[in-house]
């Protein structure tokens, strides 16, 4: 009888064994798929991250190429008005000039008395060309 229940103790710790291991293993399963699942979704949100800094990286320099040409557009005009001023401030010295040297003349002329005749084609050519004044 006492080999029986001693058997019968066996199987029971056996058994009460058998439940603790199988109890712990599901325990660390549950932390092993939790950690398996949030590892998974950790790649998944990391593929993303890195799609999203690509396209944004071509967004980026897309930008910068656009910007880049407006400013170019933006300089090329600059430069016409610039060139343009150039020409306007020599062409107002040229005037001057032209002016001047009319005024002298006609200061000569009208000293010594002769170069009507002088003095009447340069008025007439003043008057054909009003820019210049």
């Amino acid at each position: 009888k006492r080999k029986q229940e001693q058997e019968v103790r066996r199987k029971e710790a056996i058994e009460a064994s058998n439940e603790l291991t199988q109890s712990l293993v599901d325990t660390l399963n549950v932390g092993v798929a939790q950690a398996y699942l949030n590892q998974k979704r950790l790649d998944a949100e990391a593929k993303q991250l890195h799609l999203g800094a690509t396209n944004f990286a071509k967004q980026t320099h897309q930008w910068l190429q656009l910007i880049d040409q407006f400013s170019t557009a933006l300089k090329d005009p600059g430069d016409v008005v610039n060139w343009a001023r150039s020409i306007e401030g020599d062409m107002h010295t040229i005037n001057q000039t032209l002016e001047l040297a009319y005024k002298a003349s006609r200061a000569t002329q009208t000293s010594s008395g002769a170069g009507t005749s002088l003095e009447a084609s340069t008025s007439a050519s003043a008057s054909a060309n009003p820019s210049a004044t």
